[in-house]
Formats: structure tokens, C-alpha cells, sequence
């Protein structure tokens, strides 16, 4: 799954000289967390609610409602905008964004073109969104899960047996719990599946692999 596919396009932006009270109402007016800073269609820096909290007077202030106004129209955002920023390109994979918000403890990601423009912004939530449709969770369905050695034809066999019992493929997931062996967890989502046929596959597969767990539709 490419970032091009899951992000916001054309996000909403500002530019250095925004003042901090209008990029307060521009994040509170579409809910955003953080806004890209840009200048001449390049992305130069990002402001986030945090940035523009911490930026703010705070409630224990002696300033009055006037004075408050006049001082926050006149910071600009390049003053407190973050500039070295953690980017992705569009062409990259939505693993890759998840990889990158994991190493740096961030909620999301400015997405660049080729020639380095902001094309879009990807976040938590549309990491979330890509990993519910991946699984095939929406789709319901009974869920199998092995562990088992990789051998060759095994993965088509468990798939042949599924199918063989009434079951449509919804999605398949596989993990190496340890990288390079042979040797980890696979997850089957199946749908159409009666209850005699989730005790038949299960009782099948307990003689060839170990099972994790088996699922049906609608829970246990």
C-alpha cells in the first residue's frame, strides 16, 4: 500500500508570516493537529497544537483579553514552527510511514512529491484506516491463525481447505517472529463458512500445524 493512496491531498497550509492567532483558528476550525508551513509551494517548516499551546500565554497570565489578542496576532508562526522535519514521499509504502512514526514519536508526516513539493499529510489515523482494510476486518468473517514452518505448497494447502469447505479468502497476513528463520504466524480472514465447517477445518489443521486460534464469525 503506497502513502499516495491513504493520505489527506492538498492539505491546508500557511506560510511563515501566518500570525499564531490565525493558524489558532484555522486548526480549531478543521480539527487539525498540525499545520505545513510552505513557501513557494516547498515545504519549509510544521506547526502543531502542541507548538501553538506552549506558545500561548498561559490562563495565569496578567494580561488582559486586548493585550492577549495584540500579542498573539503579532507572533508569526516562523518564530515557534518546527523546521527539521521527519518527511515521506508519496511513492513510499504506508509500512514505511508506521516505521517512521514508531522511530520518532510523531502523530504524522508531511508527504513530498519527487521534485521535494507537499502533496500531502499522512497520519496515525489513516495508518489505522490502511491497517482495517488490509485485515479485512470490515468484512467480518471467521479468523484462523497458525504457527507453522514454511514449507513449500503449505500456505496454497491451509487455502485449498478453506475454500474446499465453502469459505471466500479475505485476507491473508503472515509474521517471522524471528527474521530469517522459516518458521512464524500466519492469519486467514474467511467469510461464508457454516459452523460445521469451522469444526472440520479446525480439527484438519490441528493435525498438521499448531493453532493459534480459530475465530468464528461473530466471536467465540
Amino acid at each position: 500500500m503506497l502513502i499516495k493512496d491513504w493520505m489527506t491531498k492538498d492539505p491546508v497550509t500557511i506560510t511563515e508570516d501566518t500570525s499564531l492567532i490565525k493558524a489558532i483558528h484555522i486548526m480549531k476550525e478543521h480539527r487539525f493537529r498540525r499545520l505545513p508551513v510552505v513557501s513557494q509551494g516547498k515545504l519549509v517548516g510544521l506547526v502543531t497544537d502542541r507548538d501553538l499551546k506552549e506558545a500561548s500565554p498561559s490562563k495565569a497570565t496578567t494580561l488582559d483579553v486586548h493585550e492577549l489578542y495584540y500579542l498573539l496576532a503579532e507572533l508569526q508562526v516562523s518564530e515557534i514552527m518546527a523546521r527539521n522535519l521527519i518527511t515521506i514521499c508519496q511513492d513510499d509504502t504506508v509500512e514505511r510511514g508506521a516505521q517512521l512514526m514508531l522511530e520518532h514519536t510523531i502523530s504524522g508526516l508531511p508527504v513530498l512529491d519527487a521534485e521535494g513539493s507537499l502533496v500531502g499529510i499522512i497520519t496515525q489515523s489513516d495508518i489505522f484506516r490502511a491497517f482495517i482494510h488490509i485485515t479485512g476486518v470490515l468484512e467480518g468473517g471467521t479468523q484462523v491463525g497458525l504457527r507453522l514452518e514454511y514449507h513449500p505448497g503449505d500456505l496454497k494447502g491451509v487455502a485449498d481447505l478453506l475454500r474446499q469447505k465453502g469459505g471466500e479468502l479475505v485476507s491473508l497476513l503472515t509474521y517471522y517472529r524471528v527474521p530469517g528463520e522459516n518458521r512464524g504466524e500466519v492469519y486467514f480472514r474467511v467469510k461464508g463458512l457454516s459452523a460445521e465447517a469451522v469444526a472440520a477445518i479446525q480439527a484438519e489443521l490441528a493435525r498438521r500445524f499448531e493453532i493459534i486460534y480459530v475465530i468464528p464469525e461473530g466471536g467465540p
